[in-house]
């Protein structure tokens, strides 16, 4: 605690020496008090009250820049964060920076991505519970204006202790058009390299303890076109299965994403095409497949729509990199997604006196078409061949301005989930959700929000109703009511209710709520973390400085 309180008295202290220097901070808790409950369960461990808290600072002077993010989680982290975040007070991340217009040096903590992240990125997502930051070294060095180098080396973050394993990366960056003076197009081309290495106890012989990464991308603009594509290969490595690495089942993997499209004003369309296979890349090979997203070496996201509504986040669909055996055979995952966005001119027929905004998108995934040798633990499969369906996503938006103060958006969406292969459980899941939501200016300072779903479905939980009541007393202070209720399911009905409020003022946030939390999957940008039902009060702070 005495060093912690040294390094901030320090990092304060640079602001001082000159006007053109900086320093800025940011603080963040978010605490729960669980309770007992009939419906979600009692709480039946010794600290019904956790939080969790970071405290960031950051200090620049002159071409230096120091920072640290001190965290606490006390009495405990709230529930189903890794216990490796165990600490009631702890130094989480600290770095120290040297940037000039060519030369960018960082030691400690730091976060990188290379490419879209497919073959290295770490990264910080408080809500989830992740914090895959390297500690170690990184250099960045840009030659010249259309050339950019990085190199690091360094272990992951798990929780308050370091990953056994390391890391080695490097990466280029090439601008073309910069390059060759392209006037009309723009061209990017990079290189990447990633590897992992770490040591296994009684390991076959022979076993290489090096796992390579090697990637390829372009990147295409002109006009109105875009196009996006990179190729990834990664050398042998162990099959892990429940926490055990068999280094003498070893297996390669590759990854293809494409990516293109085309808009204009009113007008747009996006697809994407990618390709998984034995993907899975942590620093510590026993810990593939853990709860928690800890020590993962890579991002793979799910490329599906990225929903803004209760009902339509129940059945979300996880992205299906690894290779399993057990209990069924999976060696990845192949699909597409398409969006498409249209608007209807203000005038029209259809348009009317403001227009109307038109979203679809369509998702589809399945697995690889493979031969499984169950005994052995060797698998075969086709490139371009889809296996078994895993999940189908269909989406209709429609935002409609009716006049100044009345606007409504209008989503349906269309789905199949496959328990069998995306939880391992058992189970199929077809399903239609409406959603209808409207907002209300009262004033320009005042508005009032109505938000209605209804999830149909013949599997699982059945149907289910929701319904949300927001009213924005102020740009300062607004209030909420909202409700989920499987009315459908008659082993287990319960309502999911939740009430709340939150004020504003500058950069600081405060939010206080009251109700249920629903078990299941909870998501931010493709990336889920399980959450237990529960039942309590949470207390959000944020600030800034």
């Amino acid at each position: 605690m005495k060093k912690i309180s040294l390094i901030i008295i320090t990092l304060l202290s640079l602001q001082a020496y000159s006007q053109e220097n900086w320093f800025s901070g940011s603080f963040n808790s978010n605490a729960q008090y669980y309770l007992d409950d009939n419906k979600t369960g009692d709480f039946n461990e010794d600290d019904r009250f956790r939080s969790n808290n970071y405290l960031k600072l950051d200090a620049r002077f002159n071409h230096f820049t120091f920072g640290i993010q001190v965290e606490g989680y006390a009495p405990q982290a709230i529930l189903n964060f890794s216990p490796t975040f165990d600490k009631k007070i702890g130094l989480g991340n600290y770095y120290a920076n040297y940037r000039t217009e060519k030369l960018d040096i960082t030691a400690g903590h730091f976060y990188e991505q290379f490419g879209n992240g497919l073959i290295l990125r770490s990264w910080e997502d408080k809500e989830l519970g992740i914090n895959n930051a390297l500690i170690g070294g990184r250099i960045k060095y840009s030659p010249f204006n259309y050339l950019q180098l990085t190199a690091l080396y360094g272990k992951q973050r798990k929780g308050f202790d370091i990953s056994d394993g390391e890391i080695l990366g490097f990466d280029t960056e090439l601008n073309l058009s910069d390059l060759f003076k392209l006037e009309n197009s723009s061209i990017n081309v990079g290189f990447s390299a990633v590897s992992r290495i770490q040591d296994i106890e009684n390991a076959a012989p022979n076993f290489n303890k090096n796992t390579n990464a090697f990637s390829g991308r372009l990147n295409f603009s002109k006009g109105n076109i875009y196009t996006y594509i990179e190729y990834i290969i990664k050398d042998e490595d162990a099959l892990v299965e429940f926490e055990t690495v068999k280094t003498d089942k070893l297996a390669t993997g590759n990854a293809l994403v494409f990516n293109t499209g085309y808009s204009k004003k009113g007008f747009g369309i996006d697809a994407t095409f990618r390709r998984l296979e034995n993907m899975n890349f942590f620093s510590d090979r026993e810990q593939e497949g853990n709860l928690y997203n800890e020590q993962v070496v890579n991002y793979i996201p799910s490329l599906t729509k990225q929903h803004d509504y209760s009902l339509t986040n129940i059945y979300v669909y996880q992205s299906q990199p690894k290779l399993s055996y057990n209990p069924i055979g999976k060696s990845g995952e192949i699909g597409t997604q398409f969006d498409i966005y249209y608007n209807i001119k203000k005038g029209s027929s259809l348009g009317g006196k403001y227009g109307t905004k038109l979203a679809f998108n369509y998702s589809t995934w399945y697995g690889l078409d493979a031969e499984y040798n169950i005994v052995d633990r060797t698998y075969s499969s086709e490139f371009l061949n889809f296996g078994n369906k895993y999940f189908t996503d269909t989406n209709l938006e429609v935002r409609k301005k009716w006049s100044k103060q009345w606007a409504s958006i209008f989503t349906f969406t269309n789905l199949f989930y496959n328990k069998r292969y995306v939880e391992e459980t058992v189970g199929k899941v077809n399903a239609t959700i409406l959603v209808a939501e409207s907002t209300y200016k009262i004033s320009p300072k005042k508005s009032i929000r109505f938000e209605a779903q209804h999830l149909w479905t013949k599997d699982d939980k059945k149907n289910w109703w929701g319904g949300t009541l927001e009213y924005n007393l102020s740009p300062k202070i607004s209030f909420f009511a909202t409700d989920v209720y499987n009315y459908g399911n008659e082993l287990k009905k319960i309502h999911y209710y939740n009430f709340g409020g939150s004020f504003t003022k500058n950069t600081t946030r405060i939010a206080l709520n009251y109700g249920r939390q629903r078990g299941g999957l909870l998501c931010v940008g493709g990336i889920c973390r399980i959450v237990p039902e529960s039942t309590g009060v949470g207390l959000t702070v944020s600030t800034s400085f």
